[in-house]
């Protein structure tokens, strides 16, 4: 096995399987990397040291005793929004919060699979926000550019992973939230079919909008975390027949017809992509129409879908609220959200959730004339630290809107997205795409992702400071992959500072 924070999730499952590490080894790894980096990224909420060193030892007994299961011993994390038994679940928020009693169902099933969760990621509070800054836990950096957020809300998990400190991590997306910090650090994010991943002990999330989805350097790692993860709980509402994603990586996607969209969807404040960006998502394009795919221009039918998103938004934040141990640590952001979902909460909450199936067909229909659809994941590359966190509530949804108008559509649809890398914009800030498809299409969207990936060839390139299998920092190969001249101001200005050396 490459040795450090080089190996993946399924090259580190089978050197356990072979004898060839030991899982207290990759433990005490991780958490030196975690302890490490604390101070500069600020990827873990909570870090479950002794906890997960006991784990890691019953699980090298299980393994010196002939068990096998997927991910038996292997470190991963999860995003502060999930129950992990014994551990409190703050969300991002102030507060001092109970221990929960049980673990969260998909924190269950990493636990079947044999995974040793060594820690609770940051997230920014209540999951609202493209950033993960704030007063609970300080500021989350991006290992590519530590003076830019990793994203959110599922920053901490992007950055810990991006970082090499876990080789995968499960996030929520429930606007882009596992996407939007993919496509900023430079990975693999799969915000899967609603329901696949459960939410369990809720039996829904915001009302339908969030999923829990999984990051990683490479398809094969999302999707082995993702089918570890998988699986309803008997009072899920959402439950969507199983099926196996890992399968589909590195088989044929067959020659796909796939709509490049880049116009954004309808928003109430303009939004423009950069045009650096709309370059790198571009030449992903060409790349897959060099590998035998047909691409054309052609956008969904999204009309005013916001109007079936803001009321489960906000509605869903109104009640979470409610479970705050003390709603006047909140930011005066979430207040005023959970005031607005109050009033949402009643006619225009069912009305929108009615809405969907008539959103089902009216965009579905372009899934009769194209198999996929690529679009930008976000319109700019990862804004400075603190460019968003000390705006006014409106002032923070207009520079939302303007940097991630592209992601939100799909949570509301409820269907699978992948983000995939595309580059870099000035060299060292990353962008991604979004692969996406109708219900139940992640196999056809990993299989597709894994082409692609085989072709660009993405994990090779690393933060500067972070360890890859040749010893070498920020290389890899050209093509949509590589940087580019480009405009780095933009919406939130030039990048501050130099690159990281963070490991």
């Amino acid at each position: 096995m490459t040795s450090g924070r080089a190996a993946g999730l399924a090259e580190r499952a089978r050197a356990l399987a072979e004898g060839s590490v030991s899982s207290r080894a990759l433990v005490e790894e991780a958490l030196a990397g975690i302890e490490a980096t604390q101070g500069t990224l600020n990827a873990f909420r909570l870090v479950r040291g002794e906890a997960a060193l006991a784990e890691a030892e019953a699980a090298d007994r299980e393994l010196e005793a002939g068990g096998r299961r997927p991910l038996l011993g292997v470190p991963v994390a999860v995003k502060d929004d999930m129950d992990v038994a014994g551990e409190p679940t703050a969300f991002g928020c102030c507060g001092v919060f109970p221990p929960v009693a049980e673990d969260g169902e998909a924190v269950r099933r990493l636990r079947a699979a044999g995974a040793v969760i060594v820690g609770k990621t940051n997230t920014c509070e209540l999951g609202q926000w493209p950033f993960t800054e704030g007063p609970a836990f300080g500021d989350t950096r991006n290992p590519w550019h530590t003076d830019h957020t990793p994203g959110g809300s599922s920053g901490g998990s992007a950055a810990a992973v991006a970082a090499g400190l876990v080789p995968a991590a499960l996030g929520s997306d429930g606007a882009g939230s596992v996407r939007i910090p993919a496509a900023w650090t430079h990975l693999i994010g799969i915000k899967p079919q609603r329901g696949r991943i459960s939410t369990w002990p809720r039996p829904e999330s915001f009302h339908g909008i969030t999923v829990n989805g999984t990051l990683a350097r490479t398809v094969e790692d999302a999707a082995l975390l993702l089918d570890a993860a998988s699986g309803s709980h008997a009072h899920d509402l959402h439950r969507p027949p199983a099926l196996r994603t890992a399968d589909a990586v590195g088989r044929d996607p067959g020659r796909l017809r796939i709509a490049l969209s880049l116009k954004p969807p309808f928003t109430a404040v303009p939004a423009r992509l950069r045009p650096d960006v709309r370059a790198r998502v571009v030449a992903l394009a060409e790349r897959l129409a060099a590998l035998g795919h047909e691409v054309e221009e052609a956008d969904p039918a999204y009309g005013r879908i916001g109007l079936a998103f803001i009321p489960r938004a906000t509605a869903g934040i109104a009640e979470r609220v409610r479970d705050v141990p003390d709603p006047a640590l909140l930011d005066r952001r979430t207040r005023e959200a959970a005031r607005l979902g109050r009033l949402l909460g009643g006619a225009p909450l069912r009305a929108a959730r009615r809405a969907e199936a008539r959103l089902h067909r009216r965009i579905g229909a372009l899934f009769a004339t194209y198999d996929v659809v690529l679009a930008p994941t976000t319109a700019a590359p990862a804004p400075r630290i603190g460019a968003l966190h000390s705006l006014s509530g409106f002032g923070t949804d207009r520079a939302m809107i303007a940097a991630c108008p592209y992601a939100w559509p799909w949570n509301v649809l409820g269907w699978p997205g992948v983000n995939v890398p595309a580059g870099f914009v000035d060299g060292s800030l990353p962008v991604g795409a979004q692969l996406l498809g109708p219900a139940h299409s992640e196999p056809l969207l990993v299989s597709l992702a894994a082409q692609l990936e085989a072709d660009q060839r993405w994990y090779e390139r690393w933060p500067a400071g972070a360890s890859d299998p040749d010893g070498a920092s920020g290389g890899g190969p050209g093509g949509a992959s590589g940087g580019g001249p480009g405009d780095a101001a933009g919406e939130f200005g030039p990048p501050a500072g130099p690159r990281s050396t963070a490991p």
